[in-house]
């Protein structure tokens, strides 16, 4: 079959394993590539018979009765050939971050209790080492002398689960969110018909394999013939995107806002780029400046809700002729077969125009949390009108236009209280971002001298603007009332994210901790190494110069502007530079004599 032409999902085709639809895309297009990286294309006869290897290979090595393999990869074709594998033996995948910490890892492997772990060579012997599971670990190549063909006897239905997430912790305890093939399928399905994605298509896979929102884009790709095409952020930095998705003919983008922000410069265009998804995170005004400057005018933006544990939700369209006048996106309008309800602080539903906690009613919820009934059966409600259909509260809040259009307001945890009154740090993030000072911010509280709540603004301002405090107070009277106006102000050359590109709200600095740029006295660079470091953080951080003493934490460092720094230093320097020795020696003095130390640089 050649046709290339896109064609819809059917919902009866959600009864069946992700094996089973893979195999008839397969058998459509076997010779079409479904793999595409820097180094290699995969086509789908071929990922059928790798994928195969590593599925004999765990039905094989895996022992125990918990059902769960662990995969332990950087974005990769191995790391997408795995966990194809893994749901071939008719096991459960756990994707964990490679740069997770040991007590991040010994958490999740004590948790699932896999029968066995498949990780990448590069990081094998350091899992061998740790001493973290009893388990058996293989690496691909230990899987290449198996058969290539489907193994024998395994059961599987779609009821059964697929795969366990972690989730990031930013609201509590990681915890992992079962999901079964079913859903995993109903979920591409909502992407598929909304999305038109078709074999034609060249999606991208950006973020880490442990990121619960690269499924839809993995197999989005995979169950519809299309190429799913990884990038390694962590190793090729956010800025080779750009040419990256020239170079590789991406059609369907995808990622969380901050990182969309992060490659957008210069005069580059992407025609190729048919549809922009943003996920995970809040979407704002600038999002839209940046796609209506950057890409083609038939480009679509398309802003969505889902989280781990129901999925895509919600979605918003956005083409060139739309007018968008709110700092903040809205998350948008229904998607088949999950309904929105907002419930106030005592469980009832709110009216039109009024905030509530956004729910997702629907029969395609996850199985709940690991080894957790009780937080499942408290998580997951059942419809009080009776069905199939479970309750799911989100934590996050909204409100629901006449039009049925829905709007994110924050976390539901995220209210603050200040001298006795309620405070929406959305609200206040809002109209800060209505400022045309501001590209992003973040208000939360903390305690002042006194030990009395006091409201903290972290702002990243453009590069053009120079505001202060006082400055920023004044514009903010015009728009929220006092209670509602910072005391304190942090200004950031970038505001922390987590490995998601989420912004870290857990690691901004305290007002006091908060250094000005050039709090230290300036030491010129003298080494050629000095100066090479020197050049490329005043390049990042958009500074005039850098002295030995700036630190790149107190400048506003972060993972996105590590991975910029470590990609550019690659070029002028001999050897790998790993993010520890970055965040470690986070002083450019104390980085450059770590660097000198290695033979080979000037």
């Amino acid at each position: 079959m050649s046709t290339k032409e896109f064609s819809r999902f059917p919902r009866q085709e959600t009864e069946q394993t992700i094996p089973q639809r893979f195999s008839l895309q397969v058998a459509r297009y076997p010779d079409a590539s479904a793999v595409i990286t820097a180094s290699c294309s995969i086509s789908y006869r071929e990922l059928d018979e790798l994928s195969n290897q590593v599925a004999n290979a765990v039905v094989h090595h895996s022992l125990g009765d918990s059902n769960t393999v662990l995969t332990v990869f950087d974005q990769g074709a191995d790391s997408i050939i795995a966990i194809l594998g893994v749901l071939k033996a008719g096991k459960t995948f756990v994707s964990l971050n490679p740069a997770a910490t040991p007590m991040e890892s010994r958490r999740i492997v004590t948790d699932c209790d896999p029968e066995l772990v498949l990780v990448s060579r590069t990081h094998k012997c350091d899992w061998e080492g740790a001493g973290l599971t009893s388990a058996e670990i293989l690496s691909p190549e230990e899987t290449a002398g198996f058969t290539d063909r489907q193994p024998d006897k395994v059961q599987l239905s779609p009821s059964d689960p697929a795969y366990i997430f972690y989730t990031s912790g930013s609201t509590g305890a990681p915890k992992g969110v079962v999901d079964c093939h079913r859903n995993v399928l109903h979920n591409v399905m909502r992407y598929t018909n909304s999305l038109d994605i078709s074999p034609a298509d060249r999606l991208s896979l950006i973020q880490t394999p442990n990121f619960s929102g690269t499924v839809s884009s993995l197999f989005g790709a995979l169950l519809n013939g299309a190429a799913i095409c990884p990038y390694n952020l962590r190793q090729q930095g956010t800025d080779g995107l750009a040419a990256w998705l020239n170079e590789t003919g991406i059609t369907i983008y995808h990622s969380v806002p901050i990182i969309f922000r992060s490659f957008l410069r210069g005069e580059v265009q992407f025609p190729s780029v048919r549809l922009i998804r943003l996920e995970g995170d809040r979407a704002s005004l600038p999002d839209v400046e940046l796609y209506q400057r950057y890409f083609s005018p038939t480009c679509i933006l398309v802003n969505g809700l889902g989280t781990t544990e129901t999925g895509l939700c919600r979605q918003y369209f956005i083409n060139k002729e739309s007018e968008i006048t709110d700092n903040i996106l809205p998350i948008g309008y229904p998607v088949a077969d999950m309904d929105i309800l907002l419930f106030d602080e005592a469980g009832q539903e709110v009216a039109i125009n009024q905030t509530g906690e956004i729910a997702v009613k629907s029969r395609y919820l996850s199985l709940g949390y690991w080894q957790q009934p009780e937080l499942t059966q408290a998580s997951f409600l059942p419809d009080p009108q009776g069905g199939e259909a479970r309750i799911y509260r989100t934590g996050d809040m909204g409100r629901l236009r006449l039009d049925g259009c829905l709007e994110y307001l924050g976390r539901k945890n995220s209210q603050l209280k200040i001298r006795g009154q309620r405070v929406e740090p959305a609200e206040v993030e809002q109209a800060l971002l209505g400022l045309d000072l501001i590209r992003e911010a973040a208000v939360i509280t903390r305690e002042d001298r006194r030990g009395e709540a006091q409201l903290v603004a972290y702002l990243d301002c453009y590069p053009e603007a120079e505001p202060s405090a006082a400055e920023i107070r004044r514009l903010l009277r015009q728009h929220l009332p006092d209670a509602l106006i910072p005391t304190a102000y942090v200004f950031l050359n970038n505001l922390p994210v987590t490995v998601d590109g989420k912004i870290d709200r857990r690691n901004l600095p305290e007002p006091e901790a908060t250094q000005p740029v050039f709090a230290n006295t300036y030491i010129a660079p003298r080494t050629a190494v000095e100066k090479i470091i020197a050049g490329v953080w005043a390049e990042v951080f958009a500074l005039d110069r850098v002295g030995l003493n700036d630190d790149f934490l107190a400048l506003g460092g972060d993972s996105i502007m590590a991975m910029q720094i470590i990609s550019r230093l690659r070029k002028h320097l001999d050897g790998e530079l790993s993010y520890s020795t970055l965040f470690n020696n986070p002083r450019l003095l104390d980085l450059a004599n770590q660097i000198e130390q290695k033979p080979g640089n000037p």
